[in-house]
This record gives C-alpha cells, structure tokens and sequence, in this order.
C-alpha cells in the first residue's frame, strides 16, 4: 500500500472516531466544528465526568465505613409546609399527592423537584452551562441525604438540562420546596461567582 494511500487512510479513522466524540458529547462542550475544538471539548466533559465519579465514589466510601442505621420513619417529604394547624404529610400519605412537586426559578437557573414514586424524587434544573456545576449540585444533593440514582445530561446551545432521579435517604427531612430552594442557592453563588470573573 501506498504511503498516500496509508494517509488517506489514517485520516477517515481519525474523522471517523472524531465525529463518534463529538456525537457522545454535550453540544455545549464543543463551540466549533475543527478537531482542536472537538478534542478540547471532550477533555473538559471527561474531567467534568471525572469529577463526578469521585464525588460518588467518595460517598461510597463513606457509606460503606459508617455504620448502618437502625430501621427509622420513613423520611417527610412534602412542597409547601403545610398550615400551622394542620398535620404533616408524609410522601408517601394520599393527602401529600397534591402537594408533591414545588420549583424555584431565577434569572440564573430553574430547578424544579418532584416526587415520582414511593421514595423517588425526579430533579431537574435548567440554566446555562456553568463548569463544575454538576458536582456542586450532587453536593448539595449528598449533604440532604439524597442518593443519585440516575442522572441525565441534555443541551442546546449554550443551555443544559440536568434531570436527576434520586432517592430519599432515611435520614432526609426537607420538603419539595426546601430542595428545590437549596439547589437553586448553588446555581445563584456560582453567579455571583462568574460575574466577578467577567468584570474583572
């Protein structure tokens, strides 16, 4: 075979395995269309990822070194607290079903939590892309006692969409519209944070 023909070669399985990136990647990741620009933007999805895998990792540990509780209640999850005169509502009560969801928006991110089944709680938030901001929200997550059970990743442009399914820990105690306000304050620092950054 040629050496012209051996080139020709190597670049259809370099295109080949690029456009395979790209297609694996968040659209955001990638602002243009040449290789430098297609390879930058799956490093910095795989740290993103890497990121994530040690914070879940992490938990795991510590899960598996602590020891494991005894039976407890089931935890009270419910969106807007209830009248001061009126009894809790726990997830899973027939009375909490209309009070199940709950959402937080602001002009950084809307994030909007709700219960899916038993101790299921269906997360998602939509903002623009912030770096690293997948890992502070797991960690507001984690501090909660939720356990991520499924995570989703969905862009446009410059726009991404985060859905989570997660779990309610035993020792979880907050209500639909307590998370939702929790996630929503780590969107707001990172604001402020990306701001000064801008005007500096």
């Amino acid at each position: 075979m040629s050496h012209i023909a051996v080139e020709r070669n190597r670049r259809r399985q370099m295109n080949e395995h690029l456009k395979v990136l790209r297609s694996l990647t968040p659209s955001f990741y990638i602002k243009r269309g040449d290789q430098a620009s297609i390879i930058g933007g799956v490093i910095e999805f795989i740290k993103e990822l890497h990121q994530v895998l040690q914070s879940l990792e992490s938990k795991k540990r510590r899960m598996s070194l602590s020891p494991s509780p005894g039976p407890s209640p089931g935890p009270v999850l419910v969106h807007p607290s209830p009248p001061s005169d009126a009894p809790p509502h726990s997830f899973g009560s027939e009375s909490s079903k209309e009070l199940s969801a709950a959402s937080c928006n602001s002009p950084v991110a809307d994030v909007e939590a709700k219960i899916s089944s038993g101790s299921n709680v269906v997360l998602r938030t939509v903002s623009r892309r912030i770096p690293g901001q997948i890992v502070k929200i797991i960690n507001v997550l984690e501090k909660l006692s939720f356990e991520v059970l499924h995570l989703n990743i969905s862009s446009m442009e410059d726009t991404v969409l985060y859905s989570f399914v997660i779990k309610i820990g035993l020792e979880c105690q907050v209500s639909v519209e307590e998370l939702a306000i929790e996630v929503q304050q780590c969107f707001c620092s990172d604001s402020v944070h990306v701001n000064e950054q801008m005007t500096n």
